[in-house]
């Protein structure tokens, strides 16, 4: 039996990102940057006011001008305007080699023949410079970083109507048991809803995979090794159910007698101790408990990471949130244990009931914490490390966000 650590070491060492593609950057979101981009021009392009305003002399501080001209974002300038003058100009209008500063429009007295300048003005005041944001030739894109909303917006700025990425992983999903039918499907008293693959498929998504799923095999050897066949030319097979211990439980079998390569099998770690990871052929294999709560904590533990590296992204560890225990929580030592809670942003809140075989609390769990096996008390307002599984920061409490 492996240990947490050495199971992650093992993920992070073995798993690398996939094949290349060139996507229009609409297309892209959620995609890993697959190279280095550079810019083709400056951020701005030319020098350009950052306001609705006036284009002034410094030596007509104080003083009634002439209005000389307006200039519109996307016009030319003239070149020149002398003493006594100034250009109206708005936001984005490209500047003139006269303008010496912007006023803006608020700041000015409107009077017969012109307008009144401010008597202090700072020297080039309102005024953005060629390439301050983006210089022409620098990298301003790296490879490995997701695609955002605004890593589309800095693409565009550069003109920019394709890019490389790493293609998106894909990813099959099905899972063993003749009990086990479809939540469309009518059940027997003695059969159960299948909640796992529509879980993983769904879970997947999210994490930015291309998912397909198989539907559930028989508890038979044969049906097992079929429905492996019928998906290991995906990057990753993902199953549940068939890898503890039962006479009819055969998923591992028929994984070796096609020859997978078992990196580790069975992690001490509760709940879901009988999980294999493994490779047949290029494509990765991870076989989780059938429990639906154990299934989903070594998602979130060894599947997550896994889907990570396949993507191309340099950020496939866990991340972690210090917080705080809301309350005092006793548990059974003997193994690293992993503890779903709520996080209320301050303080972490075990939840009261988490069995291996469980559902409902999964939609409950906004993280999770791991203890080592000689842990058997955790107090209140204890700093504890937490492994976020949703992070939508956005809250159902007002609060003021403001520093004061």
């Amino acid at each position: 039996m492996i240990s947490i650590d050495d199971a992650l070491e093992i993920i992070y060492s073995k798993v690398t990102q996939k094949s290349r593609h060139i996507i229009p950057i609409e297309e892209s979101l959620g995609s890993i940057v697959a190279k280095d981009y550079q810019a083709s021009f400056d951020l701005p392009r030319f020098d350009n006011s950052a306001m609705d305003g006036y284009a002034v002399k410094l030596c007509d501080a104080g003083k009634e001008v002439k209005v000389k001209e307006i200039i519109y974002a996307g016009d030319k300038p003239e070149d020149i305007f002398e003493e006594g003058e100034v250009v109206k100009i708005m936001t984005g209008a490209p500047t003139s080699d006269s303008c010496e500063a912007i006023v803006p429009i608020e700041d000015v007295e409107a009077t017969a023949t012109g307008i009144k300048l401010p008597k202090n003005i700072r020297e080039n005041a309102m005024i953005r410079w060629k390439g301050e944001d983006i210089k022409s030739g620098t990298p301003f894109l790296f490879a490995h970083t997701k695609v955002t909303a605004y890593t589309l917006a800095l693409l565009t700025s550069q003109g920019i109507t394709h890019i490389e990425v790493y293609r998106k992983p894909k990813v099959v999903i099905f899972s063993t048991g003749e009990e086990l039918k479809a939540h469309y499907e009518r059940i027997e008293q003695h059969q159960l809803y299948n909640s796992n693959a529509p879980m993983f498929y769904a879970r997947s998504k999210e994490l930015g995979c291309d998912v397909s799923y198989i539907a559930s095999s028989g508890d038979s050897l044969e049906s097992l090794k079929s429905a492996v066949l019928n998906a290991k030319d995906a990057d990753l097979i993902l199953t549940s159910g068939g890898v503890s211990v039962g006479d009819k439980d055969f998923t591992k079998q028929a994984f070796t007698e096609l020859g997978m390569e078992t990196f580790f099998s069975g992690i001490n770690i509760k709940p879901g101790k009988p999980t294999t990871f493994g490779k047949l052929d290029s494509c990765f294999v991870v076989n989780l408990p059938g429990n639906p709560l154990a299934a989903m904590v070594n998602f979130e533990m060894f599947v997550k990471p896994t889907i990570a590296k396949l993507s191309g992204t340099k950020s496939f560890y866990h991340g972690l949130i210090t917080t705080k225990m809301r309350k005092e929580h006793k548990f059974r030592a003997g193994k690293n244990t992993v503890i779903l809670g709520a996080w209320e942003g301050d303080s972490f809140t075990p939840l009261s009931n988490q069995k291996p075989g469980m559902v409902s609390p999964m939609e409950k769990a906004d993280g999770m914490i791991v203890t080592t096996s000689e842990i058997t008390l955790l107090e209140k307002n204890q700093t504890v490390k937490m492994i976020p599984i949703k992070l939508d920061l956005q809250s159902d409490r007002k609060e003021d966000f403001f520093i004061r």
